[in-house]
């Protein structure tokens, strides 16, 4: 069993992979040209295509205290049909974007990607009788990005079991197959990802079987002070219309910046809810103040961000 402390460092090695960053982009809204999965969201990275997206916001608009549970609620049944044209709703998008700035999104998708992918790779780890912190890392990050049982299979029919060969050359070996098969898969998305398995590469070179910290993985410090920072891009404040938004310097951010831009995308403004009060926030408010006959100022007050986040 790995410490508590070990399995963050685990987790925070994948969530590098996945987001660039140690603790998880809670709010990461991407889609990639060709990936099967199609639209993706969280920390981990959970797509439409498989049904997990539908699962996750399932489970987070079921607790009566989701801040945005009403707003995804609307999108249940399209997600649960796997409706690809949400891969452009830019709308949801930003819904996704907001939710990270929930408390319980947050906590709904550590459950979430705990029981999908930690304990299975758990589980797995065990039947293979893994015991390292980084091999089962490795394991974890296979659970994620996919590929665990083809290249296990693989490795055990070209090396022999984990007993015979003993579990550091085989995780070894593991971790070579899989930036082979990575860098000749058919699908093409695949091969960039080999920086996956070639910082393991470096982990195994290094001898950091036991995850201990500090650690520096793809140019990011993983420690006790990163693992316990606020998550990147999650705000619980200011509160809207505790203060007047306007394009300045350094730019306006927080949670009542993100709301009014969603409030602006509801009404079908083109605009990422990123929480930045930038040069397109101002256009686009000054585009909503025209279209209601107020004064296009680009000027947020307490009373039209009242309007907007309502």
């Amino acid at each position: 069993m790995l410490t508590p402390m070990q399995k963050r460092t685990a987790q925070a090695i994948v969530n590098i992979f996945e987001t660039s960053s140690v603790l998880g982009d809670y709010g990461s809204v991407t889609l990639i040209k060709g990936d099967p999965g199609h639209l993706t969201f969280g920390r981990s990275q959970t797509t439409l295509a498989s049904g997990n997206l539908h699962e996750l916001i399932q489970r987070y608009c079921n607790n009566p205290g989701a801040r945005f549970g009403h707003r995804l609620a609307e999108y249940l049944d399209r997600i649960g049909a796997r409706d690809l044209t949400l891969d452009h709703d830019r709308h949801l998008h930003n819904i996704l974007r907001a939710s990270a700035d929930d408390a319980v999104m947050r906590e709904t998708q550590d459950l979430f990607f705990d029981q999908v992918y930690w304990q299975r790779a758990e589980n797995a780890a065990e039947e293979l009788h893994i015991t390292t912190p980084l091999g089962l890392a490795v394991v974890y990050d296979s659970t994620v990005h996919g590929s665990w049982g083809r290249i296990r299979d693989r490795v055990l029919a070209d090396r022999g079991s984990l007993e015979a060969v003993g579990e550091q050359e085989w995780i070894t070996a593991y971790v070579e197959a899989r930036e082979d098969w990575l860098a000749n898969h058919d699908n093409k998305v695949l091969h960039a990802t080999v920086y996956r398995t070639q910082a393991f590469s470096r982990l195994i070179e290094l001898g950091h079987w036991g995850l201990d910290l500090p650690l520096v993985v793809r140019g990011l410090e993983i420690s006790t002070a990163t693992l316990n920072a606020t998550p990147p891009g999650c705000y619980d404040g200011p509160q809207p219309g505790s203060r007047p938004l306007a394009l300045q310097t350094p730019m306006a951010r927080g949670l009542d910046v993100r709301l009014v831009q969603l409030g602006l995308s509801a009404h079908g403004a083109d605009i990422k809810a990123d929480g930045l009060f930038g040069q397109t926030s101002a256009a686009r408010l000054k585009d909503y103040q025209n279209a209601k006959g107020l004064p296009a100022t680009g000027v947020a007050d307490a009373a039209l961000i009242v309007q907007l986040v309502a």
